[in-house]
């Protein structure tokens, strides 16, 4: 991307740096980093307290936006209207359940001047949590079974065929570990009545997990790959510090998936280690993960990335990163006046 004193307005989403963060403050925070020219953020934002709508130095402007539930029109016209006032030149989606509207609408947002780099519908469909094990049957990758169920009047059934311990999950978010059938129920309860049907109850796999963030260029190559394994888990299993690693078959599971589905932009791989060193890949989330700033610590900023493949740049794949980088999260407060609160609760931009 060549240099301009011109400033590249990018507009992100999942701004809620909460105890189970959106990736948002992440991708900003490596975008301003890792881009020579100046650049104007602009936070989408879902809810009125998502800190990163108040942090200094994250976004120059935010405006709310509507829950993905309202769908892909509503999501065009608030969008039109912001570019109107802003005249938007990246956008990057940050959350699962709001890709499906993003993708559909992506040729639009094109011809408006307001560039992305997202998967196709089928590229998004094809790693759903639904149908990721029919995926690594396909292309022989290992896959723990898996069933999607709309009561919970088959888990007792399916615990026995699995055996305990099994993984209720939610087709978004949220994952239950349960040791019986009074606790997969619970947990049926809990997450449907939070993200809806269906839920997936997933065969348990043991072993070490690792984390793959990578970046695919559409073509089936990967720019950039960063494995990660956890080093401080939050009660909802979320990395709240990590360390990169170095290990080939890492690198190569991330570039047979990139090669299999010519995926285009950024994703994570969640994947157990068995004791034999088998790989299983638990999920495949289809954006980047809240820790994507530990890819700019190591060397290979993918946000920064996918901004210049966005706007066309063809980008040279990264052969190297630094092993041994950490990051590690922490929570701080932060002293905001309530006439900002009040004013964007109000006019829904701040």
């Amino acid at each position: 991307m060549e240099n301009s004193t011109t400033p590249l307005v990018i507009a992100v989403t999942g701004l809620n740096a909460i105890d189970s963060p959106g990736p948002g403050v992440a991708v900003i925070r490596a975008i301003r980093d890792g881009l020579n020219r100046p650049v104007r953020i602009i936070g989408l934002a879902y809810e009125n307290l998502e800190p990163g709508i108040y942090m200094d130095g994250i976004c120059d402007k935010t405006y709310l936006i509507s829950y993905p539930a309202a769908g892909p029109e509503v999501l065009y016209n608030v969008i039109n209207n912001i570019h109107a006032k802003e005249k938007i030149d990246v956008i990057i989606p940050n959350f699962d359940a709001e890709l499906q509207n993003f993708i559909s609408i992506a040729p639009r947002l094109e011809q408006l001047g307001i560039h992305s780099f997202l998967p196709t519908s089928e590229m998004f469909e094809a790693r759903d949590k639904l149908n990721l094990y029919a995926f690594g049957q396909k292309h022989n990758l290992f896959v723990p079974k898996d069933k999607a169920i709309y009561t919970p009047d088959s888990l007792a059934a399916i615990g026995d065929e699995f055996g305990y311990p099994i993984v209720v999950k939610g087709k978004y978010y949220e994952a239950v570990v349960a040791h019986t059938l009074e606790q997969a129920q619970k947990g049926f309860y809990k997450i449907s009545a939070k993200w809806g049907f269906p839920i997936i109850v997933q065969q348990y796999i043991q072993g070490t997990e690792i984390n793959i963030a990578a970046l695919g260029d559409g073509e089936g190559n990967a720019i950039s790959i960063i494995p990660m394994r956890k080093m401080y888990i939050t009660d909802k299993g979320k990395a709240w510090a990590g360390i990169t690693l170095e290990n080939e078959a890492f690198l190569d599971l991330a570039r047979k998936f990139i090669a299999a589905t010519k995926w285009r932009g950024g994703f994570e791989l969640e994947i157990m280690m068995t004791a034999k060193e088998e790989l299983y890949i638990m999920e495949i989330n289809p954006r980047f993960p809240a820790w994507i700033y530990l890819s700019a610590g190591a060397g290979q900023n993918q946000p920064a990335c996918l901004v210049k493949l966005a706007m066309g740049e063809k980008l040279t794949p990264f052969t190297e990163y630094e092993v041994g980088k950490l990051f590690i999260r922490y929570a701080w407060d932060m002293i905001v006046d309530v006439s900002e609160f009040q004013k964007f609760t109000a006019f829904g931009s701040l």
